[in-house]
This record gives structure tokens, C-alpha cells and sequence, in this order.
């Protein structure tokens, strides 16, 4: 019994916040640029604005903790910048078609 048991900071669950935002960007910005097709677009829209905005908070999150030193800040970062572009082109195209 030689092992701490002390966690590490690699242990930490703060390092899945970038992936997780990068993820949840990734398909937020597909679904806003409607890679998937003018029927799927109407399924996927309110998943895109719920997916963008869980980006841009696990985003901000994940660029916190990054820069205290748990997980990555180029995944933080992308993925929220990918939410914002997904979540805020979603609302303007529902503003601009008077929803």
C-alpha cells in the first residue's frame, strides 16, 4: 500500500470539460450551418441551441480550470467559440423568421 491516495490533478473531473465543450460545439455549429439536410435542420434546431449554450458554459468552465492547470485550454476554448457560433447563429436565424 505504497500508492497515495491522494488524486491527482489529472484525476480531476475538470479535465473533461474541454473535450465535452468541443463536442457539444462541434454539433451545435454543424447543426446551425444545416449540413444535415432541410428536414433534419427542423429535428436538430432546438438540439443545436441547447448544445451551444452547454458549450459556451462547459467552454468558460473548462478554460478556468485549464488555466489553473487541469485539462486543456485549446479544447475549452474551441469548444465554446464553436457553441457561441452555433447557439447565436441558431437564435439569429429564428429572430429573423419572426420566432
Amino acid at each position: 500500500m505504497s500508492e497515495s491516495t491522494v488524486s491527482g490533478q489529472s484525476d480531476s473531473p475538470a479535465v473533461a470539460l474541454g473535450p465535452t465543450a468541443l463536442v457539444l460545439g462541434v454539433s451545435s455549429a454543424v447543426g446551425a450551418l444545416g449540413v444535415f439536410g432541410s428536414t433534419l435542420v427542423l429535428i436538430a434546431l432546438p438540439w443545436t441551441i441547447i448544445a451551444g449554450a452547454l458549450a459556451i458554459v462547459l467552454g468558460a468552465m473548462g478554460v478556468h480550470h485549464a488555466r489553473r492547470g487541469a485539462g486543456r485550454l485549446w479544447a475549452a476554448m474551441v469548444g465554446a467559440a464553436l457553441g457561441a457560433v452555433g447557439f447565436f447563429g441558431t437564435t439569429a436565424l429564428l429572430w429573423s423568421l419572426g420566432g
